[in-house]
């Protein structure tokens, strides 16, 4: 039904996402290096893949985006050390992902993947399908290539409030965001290791960045925060399954 409303509808937005596509600012990734660490202790590796936000588009440097806020976090909830590094590519849609950034992939198998894709798949008017279709190739892609990581896949973010779409389209992209969220969520939930952290939070115009549409390094302190708690849980849980078997 959402999908009917959304095709419904989009042809009297259509002038809109021309406008806006044209007219939208086009900010650069985020300065510093590509990898990093964190805290001390024992060493946990950490990869973040994916769009802009993996670029730290928002951010000044990549250590006050979400690779480097995810890893601060989760080196103090699991009071050890994270070795970080972000393979991020601005405008990046889901297969751009598998095709040209999975191969840049290092030999070293993380513990940890931070995944980040869709709201571009949104915004070039993917459907459904092939969106869930390619977040599977992806999803058996990192776990081929590390298959005892935890991965954590960022839920798509609250379109309805992104400042830089006007009304109506940026109700319309909300609603399709809800959609493509709830088919990432199906599909995460049938691989072992891959969990889904949602981005349910009421967009505030200070928890994006001046284009209006990435987030601000305090909105990434706190997408960082919930990343690592998700993988935190995951990790104790897995690690509690262990200690029961042995």
């Amino acid at each position: 039904m959402r999908s009917i409303i959304f095709w419904g509808l989009f042809p009297f937005i259509l002038p809109q996402a021309v406008y806006v596509r044209k007219t939208a600012p086009r900010f650069s990734g985020a300065a510093g290096p590509a990898k990093g660490t964190a805290g001390t202790g024992k060493n946990f590796n950490l990869i973040a893949i994916g769009d802009s936000i993996i670029a730290g588009v928002g951010a000044t440097t990549l250590a006050k985006a979400l690779v480097g806020q995810t890893a601060e976090k989760l080196s103090l909830l699991l009071y050890c050390k994270i070795t970080w590094e972000a393979i991020g590519g601005i405008g990046a849609v889901s297969h751009h992902i598998i095709e040209r950034l999975v191969p840049q992939l290092p030999d070293n198998q993380p513990d940890f993947m931070v995944v980040s894709a869709g709201v571009n798949d949104i915004t070039s008017l993917s459907s459904v399908a092939r969106w869930r279709q390619n977040l599977t190739i992806l999803l058996q892609a990192l776990g081929n290539y590390a298959p005892a990581a935890i991965i954590a896949v960022a839920g798509i973010p609250p379109l309805r409030g992104f400042p830089v779409l006007p009304q109506p389209m940026r109700a319309l992209f909300g609603i399709r965001g809800q959609t493509f969220d709830r088919a990432a969520r199906a599909e995460i939930g049938r691989h072992e290791n891959a969990i889904h952290v949602p981005l349910d939070f009421e967009p505030e115009p200070r928890m994006f960045s001046a284009d209006g549409f990435h987030p601000s390094e305090e909105s990434y302190r706190g997408f960082g925060e919930m990343m690592a708690q998700g993988i935190a849980e995951k990790f104790k849980a897995i690690a509690s399954e262990y200690q029961e078997i042995g």
